[in-house]
């Protein structure tokens, strides 16, 4: 490597920092990350309003993999002695330990998530409900349908009318499109290994208190920094720069010259419009893949066929309001004992019509440390899933906030006149989606991974919607090939195993 040439890694997030950590660990190489926004931990990242705290989207740390675990316990070890009550260690980086509860929110009632085969489900379900979604499910298996699409994908798994009750108004909600014409890979990725056989199996095993293997889609704990995840990635970027490594934040890299094949340097762009220039040893690149490409210039630069389709690129954009309140509407119904009496949920899948809110956090459940007030307030994330530049986007935070907050009291989880602060936060291209000009990306991928010294990473980089630890996953490998100069197979491998879950 030439001295005056850079390791560049685009993107602060948990792929980017990763592949900074490993290079710095395991090379003498000391790379600069760019980061285009003013934040570390890019989609895992958290922002603080009037000192309560926000999870955009809402992260877990858990994985099967011993790699990516022994980093995570590397930057912060689990809180095995559970002091982290007492006041003087307040401000200690470690994981805690958090039980996971997510529910459905569907007719004004409560269903567990996945659906439990409990009294609980039946009856809020009715007895028709029940018997046309067992006779749905029974139909499902004996007569498989070809998996052209996510629709089929659930259908396989829960039979018609359960999918139709859980999965078909939902999933159109979040991508703004049918789940007929979404391809199946979403589902392969996100809820593999889950269907209505293995909640059965697992609801027994659960009341016959047996071991098992469990989905990742239904672990039952999880472990979370105190902060929220941010916590855990500016620690980390601490350690980088401690370690000789460079983060430069606002900085937007805004095309790159590609010469044999090869990315010899970058451009980048400040908040105050200065514009940089870096020669390049090596890229890793978490940013969006139709941006990466639309920015490659010079000899051999992408086919017109490439950039299209590139541009074409479907993504989801998001949309949080967090709402300070005294309290909710809605009361504690389970078993779950919790601090002041609210609800015990992490996170609450909205399923009534006529709202157009998707998800809704609870972040007091997440960690006590994320509201200031945790004994007294209620912190609220209310999820919305868009277009850039499409009506929701583009209405006036004023107006977006009041009506995320009319949706939360129509469908009954509070009352407005209990709202005492709020805040809104919008995130680009924060769900690369499977639709749309996906069907070739294949043809992308085989172009990026011709220009030898450009390593693609984490989930906007792979246009892939990856777990985090898959990010992180990502960037090691990476590191791993440029290190060793293997190819790049073992990187897009990441997050497509079969049976992703971890034992419990």
């Amino acid at each position: 490597m030439e001295h005056n040439k850079r390791v560049i890694i685009i993107g602060a997030g948990p792929a980017g920092l990763s592949t900074a950590y490993y290079l710095l660990k395991n090379s003498n190489i000391k790379p600069v990350v760019l980061e285009a926004s003013p934040y570390i931990g890019g989609l895992s990242g958290t922002r603080v309003h009037n000192d309560n705290r926000m999870d955009i989207g809402g992260h877990r740390f858990f994985t099967k993999n011993k790699e990516v675990k022994n980093f995570w316990y590397e930057i912060f070890p689990p809180d095995t002695e559970h002091k982290h009550w007492e006041e003087k260690n307040k401000n200690i980086n470690i994981f805690l330990k958090r039980h996971r509860v997510s529910r459905i929110y569907f007719l004004r009632k409560f269903f567990d998530y996945p659906i439990s085969m409990k009294f609980e489900t039946f009856s809020n379900m009715g007895l028709y409900n029940v018997i046309r979604s067992g006779l749905g499910y029974l139909y499902s298996n004996i007569i498989k349908r070809k998996e052209k699409s996510l629709e089929d994908f659930y259908i396989n798994r829960f039979g018609k009318p359960l999918y139709s009750m859980f999965f078909e108004d939902y999933t159109q909600k979040v991508w703004g499109v049918h789940p007929s014409e979404i391809a199946p890979d979403w589902g392969k990725q996100r809820v593999k290994g889950v269907s209505l056989f293995e909640v059965l199996k697992n609801s027994i095993l659960n009341l016959l208190n047996k071991e098992h293997k469990t989905e990742t889609s239904l672990i039952n704990e999880f472990l979370y920094p105190p902060y929220g995840p941010g916590q855990f990635y500016e620690e980390l970027a601490r350690k980088i720069e401690e370690m000789g490594g460079i983060i430069y934040k606002n900085n937007t890299v805004i095309n790159f010259k590609l010469e044999d094949n090869n990315i010899v340097s970058l451009q980048t762009q400040d908040d105050k419009g200065q514009i940089y220039d870096y020669e390049c040893a090596a890229i890793f690149s978490s940013m969006p893949v139709k941006d990466l490409v639309n920015g490659i210039q010079g000899e051999n630069e992408p086919s017109e066929e490439i950039k299209e389709t590139a541009k074409e690129l479907p993504y989801r954009d998001f949309i949080t309001v967090g709402l300070l309140v005294n309290k909710l509407k809605v009361e504690n119904d389970t078993k779950i004992k919790t601090v002041s009496g609210i609800i015990p949920d992490c996170w609450i899948y909205i399923q009534e019509k006529g709202v157009r809110l998707g998800r809704l956090q609870i972040f007091n459940n997440w960690s006590p440390y994320m509201v200031k007030d945790y004994f007294n307030k209620c912190f609220l994330g209310l999820e919305y899933f868009c277009n850039e530049g499409d009506a929701l986007w583009s209405l006036p935070e004023a107006d977006f906030i009041n009506m995320a907050a009319y949706e939360l009291e129509k469908i009954g989880i509070i009352d407005r006149k209990e709202i005492i602060d709020s805040v809104q936060i919008k995130m680009k291209k924060a769900y690369p989606a499977y639709f749309g000009s996906y069907k070739d990306f294949n043809k992308i991928r085989t172009y990026l991974d011709s220009i030898e010294n450009l390593y693609c990473i984490g989930r906007n980089g792979q246009h892939r919607y990856n777990n985090m630890d898959h990010s992180i996953l990502t960037g090691f490998e990476a590191a791993r090939a440029f290190l060793n100069h293997t190819d790049k197979e073992k990187i897009w491998n990441v997050n497509t195993e079969e049976d992703y879950h971890e034992e419990r």
